[in-house]
């Protein structure tokens, strides 16, 4: 079944806006999933403020371009769907990486855009294993939070073997 050009510029232009405000995009290699599979992680990529997106790679290319990214884009094999967050720019490589250890075989993560540029899969895989922002918060304030410690420690210490 043909697309009708009017049908293939809507969609260069959907993907376009939802690329617009993006803080990243990953490229998802997908295959053999279930529609009920895929329902249900739609649904749950779009509760974390994900959005989920399949479209023809010609026409994903398209809408690419028109945003200037820098390098080149990846190899694309397959199927491919998009997804990108608005809010913070681990949360869509993290959403597919956690879906992506549900459904071995079945969905990968291939490439995607990040910082306003191309990287490959490796990379990308990196940026997906970055805990979440209020993890990362935390982990900084027990690291300041050690030291201080510390010297609570010690200086009750001495305390006690003063009034001792």
């Amino acid at each position: 079944m043909a697309i009708t050009k009017q049908k293939k510029e809507d969609i260069v232009g959907k993907i376009g806006e939802a690329l617009e405000n993006a803080a990243s995009v990953v490229f998802v290699h997908f295959k053999g999933l279930s529609v009920a599979d895929t329902s249900a992680m739609r649904k749950s990529l779009k509760g974390e403020g994900i959005g989920y997106y399949v479209a023809k790679k010609t026409l994903l290319r398209r809408a690419l371009e028109a945003k200037g990214y820098t390098g080149s884009i990846p190899e694309l094999p397959g199927e491919i769907a998009v997804a990108w967050s608005d809010a913070d720019v681990t949360s869509a490589p993290r959403g597919i990486f956690e879906h992506g250890k549900k459904h071995k075989d079945a969905l990968s993560i291939v490439g995607g855009v990040f910082d306003g540029s191309y990287l490959d899969a490796r990379a990308m895989l990196a940026v997906a294993t970055i805990p979440p922002v209020p993890v990362l918060r935390g982990m900084f304030v027990n690291v300041i939070n050690s030291p201080i410690q510390g010297l609570v420690i010690a200086l009750d210490q001495i305390a006690q073997k003063k009034s001792a």
